[in-house]
Formats: C-alpha cells, structure tokens, sequence
C-alpha cells in the first residue's frame, strides 16, 4: 500500500506543479497582452505624429518656395532700380 500512496502524492504534486504552472503562464500570458496592447497604442500615436509631422514638413516647404519667389521678385526690382539709375 505505501507503493500506492507514495505514487498517488507524488501525482498529486505533479499536477499541483502543473496548476501553478498553467496560472503562472495565464498571468504572463495577461502581462504580454497588456504590453502588446500598449505597443499597438504608441505604435498608432507615433504614426499620428509622423503624419503631421509630415503635413508641417510640406506647408514649410511650400512657405519658404513662396518666399523664395518674393525675395527674388523684390531682387529683380531692387536690380532694375540700380539699372536705370546707373543709366540714367
């Protein structure tokens, strides 16, 4: 009989081994799911942020082209003045 028990608590261990191993695993299992969560929500701000970054990038470029256009509207004038007075 002392056979029989001695099997009978060491499966009796076994599977209280395997119980705390399966809740251990359910509780990082949680964990990585919380933190693939969090990854996804940084994932999906960061894109909203390369994308007006994007947008800020375009409207810069747009106002230094215009004020590239006036500057050299105001050079040509500036040039023209000099002329006819160099002329004149």
């Amino acid at each position: 009989m002392g056979d029989t028990e001695d099997q009978l608590q060491e499966l009796e261990e076994k599977v209280l081994k395997a119980c705390e191993l399966f809740e251990q695993t359910r509780a990082e299992r949680r964990a990585l799911q919380q933190a693939l969560e969090k990854l996804r929500a940084d994932s999906k701000e960061r894109g909203r942020l390369t994308e007006a970054h994007e947008q800020e990038i375009i409207a810069l470029r747009r106002e230094r082209e215009e004020v590239r256009v006036r500057l050299e509207k105001l050079l040509q004038r500036i040039d023209a003045l000099t002329t006819k007075q160099s002329s004149g």
